[in-house]
């Protein structure tokens, strides 16, 4: 009995791994890469919308005049020259902590903590580009792909072994954040690549991102931070790292 359900679900798994891939797949701008993302754009774009708006209602919104036009004529120089006509949005947020985020549809906040470690415009342009990068390269919708295929994957096989439904969700998920984490790091180094070439295309030196993630490694030393291997991004010397490797393609794009 336990050998035919093996085979059962193998064949199951086969063939809804063959419709995924025809059903879902993208091209990644820049890098190339192959993806599965099985909601529409359309779909992406709403849930997108409204977690930005139920954000900005919590969020306090800067009344810096100078900081505000700056991440908007930034966002827009760089958003410009990805050849996506999203409606782009760009907000700061008055909030110490030196962070930003993307959502789909073009929804972009920055935080004011991060403005004193990006600096100057060339530094705010990697921030930008790195998340208008996660933006076009559909990375939202691809994450929600994953845990879609995860979880529903994990139900099969419960159901087919005669597990509790409680036993396969708990160990679906303790599961699935594991295996999810690696490609949470692959997305944050492509979204790296990404604007890298993106921020070089619009004008800006790509050599700020690499001077940028050295002055974001000065300003969490000595912050507890999880192993890499169990963070969903990549630890700041491996961002320099690859910054470097990347380097040499994005100054081709460059034109000051």
């Amino acid at each position: 009995m336990m050998t035919r359900r093996r085979s059962l679900l193998a064949l199951l798994l086969l063939a809804a791994a063959g419709w995924l891939v025809t059903a879902g797949c993208e091209t990644v701008p820049v890098t190339g890469r192959s993806q599965l993302v099985l909601l529409s754009e359309g779909e992406e774009t709403a849930l997108g919308i409204e977690a930005y708006q139920q954000i900005l209602g919590k969020a306090k919104l800067s009344t810096d005049a100078a900081a505000t036009a700056l991440v908007q004529r930034v966002g827009s120089r760089i958003a410009g020259v990805t050849g996506r006509s999203y409606s782009w949005e760009y907000r700061l947020i008055d909030d110490p902590q030196a962070n930003a985020f993307a959502l789909p549809g073009g929804k972009i906040a920055v935080y004011t903590g991060i403005l004193p470690i990006t600096r100057d415009e060339a530094g705010l342009a990697a921030v930008l580009g790195h998340e208008i990068a996660h933006v076009t390269a559909r990375h939202s919708g691809e994450r929600m792909t994953d845990q879609i295929v995860a979880q529903q994957g994990f139900g099969i096989i419960g159901s087919l072994l005669g597990a509790s439904p409680e036993t396969t969700q708990a160990l679906g998920g303790i599961v699935v954040s594991g295996l999810l984490l690696p490609f949470g790091r692959r997305q944050e180094s492509e979204a790296d690549h990404i604007g890298l070439i993106y921020m070089a295309k619009a004008g800006y030196d790509p050599r700020a991102a690499r001077d940028l993630w050295t002055r974001m490694a000065e300003a969490s030393r000595g912050r507890s931070r999880p192993p890499e291997f169990l963070s969903t991004h990549p630890s700041e010397a491996t961002r320099i790292k690859q910054i470097e490797e990347w380097l040499p393609e994005a100054l081709q794009h460059y034109r000051r």
